[in-house]
């Protein structure tokens, strides 16, 4: 780790737009390679750190001579590659929101995390954790706003529809790296529209998890961050949709049961996107007003929130809150604060791991979104093993966990 008020040695791979929006944060820090496949991005990020040094393939950037960190904003489908990478050689990471898109990927960055969590620093860039509302959900439901805890649900109403991958347009422009850009990925003809922005790629099988992985990763984070869950032990996901073997599904229900913990007994937890919806306790509470929001029921009342504002519906007509005993005037969670300074604090730090999105927490949580895609694949209720990371139930359904990669690209290297 860097020693305490020392500027951290950075890499950054994935310079245009969500890398781009990292430059005032690693302009204090000493920035020392960054890394796209497109010569423009890499053009612009050199003119604005002109002592980095380019490059064109991030598995040459992460040897790079003095590095500890890396901030990496790339392909959704290199983050697990990128992430456990880095790690390996045990580099500081901040990665962009997924942290992985198959279960698989989530299982081998978590392991490889929680080996060498004392040292290294991480974080998932899912930057509306610092929104004060979630403190206030957490206090909310662990002081007993809403009774016992039972059930939590989140949801996303974003609508990306895509009818299948697209035709070859070319030719591919001098500047990009068509084949890098594809990195682990198999094959596909080039098409502009694919790189131009993630809304445009993310919805495809091979490169995204679709809205799982998009605002899915921050909406459930809301609830992620209340109800102390690790792997489900059920998983069901329902959806109007065929199965289309090219295109990640728009409208999804999935529901997955967790076991009890310390403070709460097994919780059902569900997810919905793209037009499906929870069912409002009020027929006057119009959830679909909500874009992205989360609801936990507890056995005495109810507690619904965006990403800023929340709203308790006591449990009936004659229910009062006399039962809650909220915590005193200034004994509330404090703010997190600046989400990216969280991460390079911790990389200076003694307890690396206290980021508010480290790998073990973001890894349990995405996991638990891709498990969801594969039960829609599989048709099925899962029984999972989280353990052995396993469907105990239908055999079928465990080719679902990974996926093939392009020869010569490895998820450990």
């Amino acid at each position: 780790m860097g020693s305490s008020g020392s500027k951290l040695n950075v890499a950054l791979i994935g310079t245009a737009q969500r890398g781009a929006d990292f430059y005032d944060t690693l302009r204090e820090e000493n920035l020392i390679a960054v890394c796209d496949v497109d010569q423009n991005a890499l053009k612009k990020a050199t003119d604005a750190f002109p002592d980095a040094q380019p490059y064109e393939d991030w598995r040459k950037c992460l040897d790079h001579p003095g590095l500890e960190a890396v901030v990496c904003a790339s392909t959704d489908h290199t983050h697990a590659f990128i992430a456990n990478w880095a790690l390996n050689r045990d580099l500081h990471v901040f990665m962009e929101k997924p942290l992985a898109i198959t279960v698989e990927e989530a299982r081998t960055v978590r392991s490889t995390y929680l080996a060498k969590k004392d040292n290294l620093a991480t974080q998932v860039g899912m930057q509306r954790h610092a929104e004060a509302n979630f403190n206030r959900l957490r206090e909310l439901v662990h002081e007993g706003a809403i009774g016992n805890l039972q059930e939590a649900c989140a949801w996303g109403n974003r609508q990306l529809p895509r009818p299948g991958y697209l035709p070859f347009e070319g030719p591919v422009p001098d500047e990009l790296n068509w084949d890098l850009w594809l990195g682990p990925s198999p094959e596909h003809p080039y098409n502009p529209e694919y790189p131009n922005h993630c809304l445009n790629w993310n919805m495809y099988w091979d490169w995204g998890i679709g809205q799982m992985g998009d605002m899915g990763s921050h909406t459930m984070d809301l609830l992620w961050n209340v109800v102390d869950a690790e792997l489900p032990e059920t998983i069901s996901a329902e959806s109007p949709e065929e199965f289309n073997p090219e295109v990640t599904p728009v409208n999804l229900a999935m529901t997955m049961q967790f076991p009890a913990n310390d403070w709460r007994d097994s919780i059902r937890v569900q997810w919905f996107q793209g037009g499906a919806l929870p069912e409002s306790p009020l027929p006057w509470l119009d959830l679909n007003t909500i874009g992205h929001g989360v609801m936990f029921k507890g056995d005495k009342g109810i507690l619904v929130s965006s990403f800023t504002d929340r709203m308790i519906i006591p449990a009936g007509a004659d229910a009062d809150m006399s039962y809650f005993e909220p915590h005193a005037p200034g004994e509330e969670l404090p703010p997190l604060g600046d989400f990216n300074q969280q991460w390079k604090d911790a990389c200076h730090s003694d307890k690396p791991w206290e980021t508010a999105c480290n790998f073990e927490y973001s890894a349990n949580m995405i996991e638990c979104m891709c498990l969801g895609l594969v039960a829609f694949r599989a048709g099925q209720e899962l029984q999972y093993d989280a353990e052995r990371g396993v469907v105990t139930n239908v055999d079928e359904a465990n080719k679902y966990l990974s996926k093939p990669y392009r020869e010569g690209w490895t998820l450990d290297g």
